[in-house]
């Protein structure tokens, strides 16, 4: 495995993962997702403690866009709750885990935090295969890395697994309300043209960023569950039960990508 790929696993969901009401905190203007509630068959089905048929207890959520948008300050926020504005880039990927209960049922949620270097994407895109959530993160004061993310996003959702696509401007604390309404509607329209979730948030403050997750769990969770409830015939996609397996190709993937200079020299 790479050396950077960190990997944090908290035993059982703490107090703050707790998701009985569907977050419906959301941007109306700017989701491809309006629900506003779990689906009925879903909800029936945790509170009949009949989850247990369902295979993909597992969320995995990749990170991208540009080097030194807040990726990693909007994961530590999250599953740390600390902000450190000299945080180093990231090499390759690093890794989170989190327990969540979410109807009483168990869930976790892997976040896969991405280097945003030009040189690391060849490492990085191996990750991108099944992920359930894709997040493409910018600076909202950084105009140019707005415009990187209808690529990052592109890229990501081919490897994916038809994912819950969500586009997340960072460092919302250093603009103004005046400056922010304006780059707000050119968000808008990207997120719009892109088919995904927008949402603004601040990792120094932690302004929407537990929000912004647990609305992201709970749409993957409910689409998840209902998949396998519809679809009893078809092959279990068992990620595993409280258990991360990596895939062996990922494993030496960074030797391998180290040796070809177009991509990592």
């Amino acid at each position: 495995m790479p050396r950077n790929v960190r990997v944090l696993i908290t035993p059982n969901a703490a107090k703050d993962r707790v998701i009985n009401k569907f977050p419906s905190a959301f941007h109306p203007d700017a989701s491809p997702y309006h629900q506003l509630n779990f689906n009925p068959k879903v909800k029936n089905a945790c509170c009949e403690n009949k989850t247990g048929r369902v295979s993909l207890r597992i969320s995995k959520a990749v990170i991208v866009g540009d080097i030194s948008v807040g990726k990693t300050s909007l994961v530590n926020r999250f599953c740390h709750d600390i902000f450190d504005r000299d945080y180093k880039a990231t090499i390759g990927v690093d890794f989170e885990v989190e327990k969540f209960s979410i109807l009483a049922a168990p869930y976790t949620l892997q976040v896969w935090d991405t280097a945003g270097q030009e040189r690391f994407k060849c490492i990085a895109a191996s990750y991108y295969r099944g992920a359930n959530l894709l997040i493409t993160a910018f600076d909202l004061t950084n105009m140019a890395s707005m415009v990187n993310a209808v690529t990052w996003m592109e890229d990501a959702a081919k490897s994916a697994d038809n994912p819950c696509r969500f586009l997340v401007g960072t460092k919302k604390d250093l603009l103004s309300p005046a400056a922010y309404e304006n780059i707000e509607e050119e968000a808008i329209k990207l997120a719009n043209s892109l088919e995904a979730e927008y949402w603004s948030v601040s990792s120094k403050t932690g302004e929407n960023v537990n929000e912004f997750f647990f609305r992201a769990v709970s749409l993957s969770f409910d689409r998840a569950v209902l998949r396998e409830l519809e679809g009893p015939d078809a092959p279990a996609k068992q990620i595993g039960n409280n258990l991360i397996k990596i895939d062996t190709r990922d494993s030496n993937l960074f030797e391998k990508c180290k040796n070809r200079r177009k991509c990592c020299q």
